[in-house]
């Protein structure tokens, strides 16, 4: 009787279904790192793309079509490298204005009857005097004062310089100031 060695699928010697236990393992990990690269950027980048677009659809859009082109340059994409693809996605919904970066003159607004320094500004009011800022200065005013980006990792990804991204923060911060003045004032009522 003559015997013949086992059959090995591989070098290793590891049993074909183990292989596929260890295969199958590894693809669910991947998927859970996409998703959890996802989960970390998504509430971020939906806002950003409400903020800019106004409309819940096409933020739902931005959104997906952001992901879709980050993972296609990397399996786990870092925060940058989302903001730069959101930046991209943007560009296709809203038109971006030039940042000069030589400063211009400043037209200060002129002083508002009720001034703001004591003076809550509430969320909605802030959303609604956003709606007032051109895009790319709308975009500079969320990186910078929303999301505390730093003024290079704005310029970074924005691909501006960073004295640009200071003089259109200045405009955004001097026309917030100028649309929520204007606002008025509603009196708390005081319980005696």
């Amino acid at each position: 009787m003559i015997r013949t060695a086992p059959k090995v699928n591989n070098l290793l010697g590891i049993d074909p279904q183990d292989a596929a236990v260890v295969v199958n393992f590894e693809e669910a990990s991947a998927s859970q790192k996409r998703r959890d690269s996802y989960e970390s950027h998504r509430q971020r980048v939906f806002a950003l793309a409400f903020y800019m677009t106004g409309g819940e659809m096409e933020a739902e859009e931005i959104l997906g079509n952001t992901f879709i082109r980050a993972f296609r340059q990397a399996k786990e994409p870092s925060g940058e490298l989302v903001d730069r693809s959101l930046v991209t996605e943007l560009q296709r919904h809203v038109e971006f204005e030039p940042v000069r970066a030589e400063p211009q003159p400043l037209a200060m607004p002129p002083a508002p009857a009720q001034k703001l320094e004591h003076r809550n500004v509430k969320r909605p009011d802030l959303e609604a005097a956003l709606v007032h800022l051109p895009a790319t200065e709308r975009l500079v005013f969320l990186l910078r004062d929303v999301e505390g980006y730093t003024v290079d990792r704005v310029a970074a990804t924005l691909e501006i310089s960073p004295q640009a991204v200071s003089i259109a923060l200045l405009r955004a911060r001097l026309k917030l100031l100028q649309v929520l003045a204007a606002l008025p004032r509603q009196q708390e009522a005081i319980a005696v």
